[in-house]
C-alpha cells in the first residue's frame, strides 16, 4: 500500500477532498450537505491522502490565531483500519508544529475519542450535539 500524504493547491485536489467529505458525512452519517461544505473551506488548509493513488481520506486546518483547529477528518470506507486516519492526523499535527501553532483543537464525535486520545488529545467540556451527532472538543498542546 503506497501511501501519500500532502496539502491540497489545485481545484481537482480539494474535489477528491470534497467527495470523500461527502461520501462519509452526507451519506454514511447523514450530515446535511449544506451543514457540511461551509464558509470555512474558502480559507483552510486542506489535507489529502491516496491509497495507490486513489483518494483515501481527508482534513482540514483552520486558522485561530495561536491554535489552529482540524476538523473534517474522513477515510473512505475501505480504507479505514489500516492506519490512513492516524497518517493524516500525524501529517497535520506535524503542519502544525511547522507552522509555529502552540496547540491543536478538534471537535470529535464522542465514539472517536479514543483515536483523538492515542495521538495525545484530552477531552475536554461537555458532550453537545453538532449535526446531530454527539462531539466533544479535545485539545493538544504543541
Amino acid at each position: 500500500m503506497n501511501v501519500d500524504i500532502h496539502i491540497v493547491d489545485t481545484d481537482a485536489g480539494f474535489d477528491h477532498c470534497r467527495a470523500i467529505r461527502m461520501k462519509v458525512f452526507v451519506e454514511e452519517q447523514a450530515v446535511p450537505a449544506d451543514l457540511e461544505m461551509d464558509e470555512l473551506d474558502a480559507v483552510a488548509t486542506h489535507i489529502l491522502a491516496t491509497v495507490d493513488g486513489k483518494p483515501a481520506g481527508t482534513a482540514r486546518m483552520v486558522d485561530r490565531g495561536t491554535s489552529v483547529k482540524i476538523g473534517r477528518v474522513a477515510v473512505v470506507k475501505e480504507y479505514r483500519g489500516g492506519g490512513v486516519g492516524r497518517m493524516i492526523m500525524d501529517f497535520a499535527i506535524d503542519e502544525a508544529r511547522r507552522r509555529g501553532y502552540t496547540e491543536a483543537v478538534l471537535s470529535s464525535q464522542t465514539y472517536v475519542i479514543p483515536f483523538y486520545e492515542r495521538l495525545g488529545f484530552v477531552a475536554e467540556g461537555p458532550e453537545y450535539d453538532d449535526a446531530g451527532i454527539p462531539h466533544r472538543m479535545m485539545r493538544l498542546p504543541l
